[in-house]
């Protein structure tokens, strides 16, 4: 695989009630490039980390409305977007419109991420932003065909960059990672939201002591 033809089908995947922030535009909130420049920068993510030694996949559940329907990136939210692109050597220009956004599971992720210098890819069992009927401002899980596309993706990425480990972060990231449990260790962690976050600082901790 090729970052070119992983980000085509990322691009070209379609279901009801989502949003893939690297083919569709927000007129609400994004700038009239938005999918461009969230293609451009996570080909220029892929590429950087297939060149070093990626220690691990942190992966979440899906894009929220906050977080990564916004940048296009997993478990980043517009505040720590800059950070994100800086650990592989990236900028951007800007891609929504106003004051930064923050998310609250991107806030706590971040605060672990800046105590780590590994090379560290973040991505999602279902890389798009799933929502409510009706409702594209609002976050639900996603449904069992979005899961088997988004876990072939998953597979194509654990291919392309040849992690040491999957941390899976909550019960639908492990229950995605243990499928590829032959091909690296899988370790799983309390999602932070919902009570979870001393727990997930601990475990990460850990982790990453």
């Amino acid at each position: 695989m090729k970052a070119e033809s992983f980000i085509k089908e990322l691009s070209g995947l379609k279901f009801d009630n989502t949003f893939n922030p690297y083919s569709d535009r927000c007129e609400v909130y994004d700038n009239s490039n938005a999918p461009v420049h969230r293609r451009d920068v996570l080909k220029k993510m892929l590429v950087a980390a297939s060149k070093v030694e990626v220690d691990s996949i942190w992966i979440g559940r899906d894009l929220g409305h906050r977080g990564g329907r916004r940048t296009g990136l997993a478990l980043t939210d517009d505040v720590n977007l800059a950070n994100h692109l800086s650990r592989w050597s990236l900028d951007s220009d800007q891609i929504t419109k106003g004051e930064a956004v923050p998310e609250r599971t991107a806030a706590v992720i971040w605060s672990v991420l800046e105590k780590i210098t590994l090379p560290i890819f973040l991505w999602n069992v279902f890389p798009l932003h799933p929502y409510e009927p009706g409702s594209p401002f609002s976050n639900r899980a996603h449904n069992s065909k979005e899961r088997k596309a988004g876990e072939e993706l998953l597979e194509a990425l654990i291919v392309y960059l040849q992690p040491k480990k999957l941390i899976a972060i909550g019960n639908d990231a492990e229950r995605a990672a243990l499928k590829f449990s032959n091909k690296c260790s899988v370790y799983k962690v309390r999602h932070p939201s919902y009570g979870g976050q001393n727990i997930f600082l601990k475990q990460m901790s850990t982790l990453y002591p």
